[in-house]
């Protein structure tokens, strides 16, 4: 990318943040029946899942002895594990018997190809139309990823054949980054497809997917989602919302759990804050002043990448 593009981009990424920092129009989003309740320590617990699912040694993650295979996921049982090598997917679907429930982990973007996938989601427009839905329109790499590969059916099996194994359980679908979206689409087929009774959705560092429209049906069908955002992440931006336009424009559903850090003096602490049920909440990871603005135009600049 030459000098000049990048001076470009980085002008562009700081217009569109001015823009998207003004009045907004509000989006009205249909009842919501209950929001879920954030657990610090479910949320511990999926994580672990959702890295585990990154590791190439299929020997150690089908026996469940790797090292990220222990502590709080310790005697995770797997039923499956899916590669699919054409489109560099993975995921896999095990029992976790101190959740009572089936997980399913989906891996994100990985390796070198992130900086070229970040950079291509910033130019991404709404492109298909989700079915049924209407007026609903999604990210037709992200649908694809789950709904035409060889991802689906094999998920769907393995969930089939823990149910008949164990009975009935309740279903978590995780994911980091890319595996988020993914995830969200898999908690959204389950429920209005294969009419899962108890599917929750928790997803870390998640792109937005879709449109307002699509915000409101997925909300109404998978309440249970959280979405963990980190104060340093951009993927959790891009596709970019623009506050204008928020009937045309990507959006996040809810609920959104922001990480972020405050100092006190020499003292460094973590803190969770829960938002609130828009699923754009500008006090959280859209808050203006979080350093992610400085993080996109470092980005598009040339400068360190996230």
């Amino acid at each position: 990318m030459g000098h000049r593009r990048r001076l470009i981009l980085a002008i562009f990424v700081v217009f569109l943040f001015v823009l998207s920092s003004g009045r907004e129009l509000q989006v009205k989003h249909k009842h919501i029946d209950h929001l879920p309740v954030y657990n610090h320590t479910l949320a511990t617990i999926l994580v672990e899942y959702a890295s585990a699912v990154y590791l190439s040694d299929m020997t150690e993650l089908f026996t469940w002895t790797c090292s990220r295979c222990n502590d709080l996921t310790e005697g995770f049982e797997i039923i499956d594990l899916i590669v699919d090598i054409q489109h560099c997917l993975q995921a896999f679907v095990g029992v976790a018997k101190n959740l009572n429930a089936v997980v399913v982990a989906f891996r994100g973007t990985q390796g070198l190809s992130i900086q070229n996938w970040v950079e291509d989601l910033f130019w991404k427009q709404l492109d298909l139309n989700y079915p049924g839905m209407p007026d609903a329109m999604v990210h037709h790499g992200f649908y694809s990823a789950y709904h035409n590969t060889t991802l689906r059916p094999a998920i769907l099996n393995a969930i089939k054949r823990a149910n008949d194994y164990y009975g009935d359980l309740d279903i978590m679908v995780t994911g980091h980054s890319m595996g988020g979206a993914m995830a969200a689409f898999c908690g959204l087929d389950l429920t209005v497809n294969h009419k899962a009774k108890s599917v929750m959705v928790m997803t870390f560092g998640q792109p937005r997917i879709g449109n307002a429209a699509f915000v409101s049906y997925y909300s109404r069908f998978v309440p249970n989602t959280i979405r963990v955002t980190h104060d340093r992440d951009i993927v959790p931006h891009l596709p970019p919302y623009y506050s204008y336009f928020p009937q045309k424009t990507y959006h996040h559903f809810p609920r959104e759990v922001w990480l972020y850090n405050v100092g006190l003096g020499s003292l460094i602490y973590r803190v969770e804050k829960v938002c609130d049920d828009t699923g754009e909440d500008p006090t959280c990871s859209r808050d203006p002043a979080s350093p992610i603005l400085k993080l996109k135009t470092d980005m598009y600049a040339g400068g360190n990448h996230v």
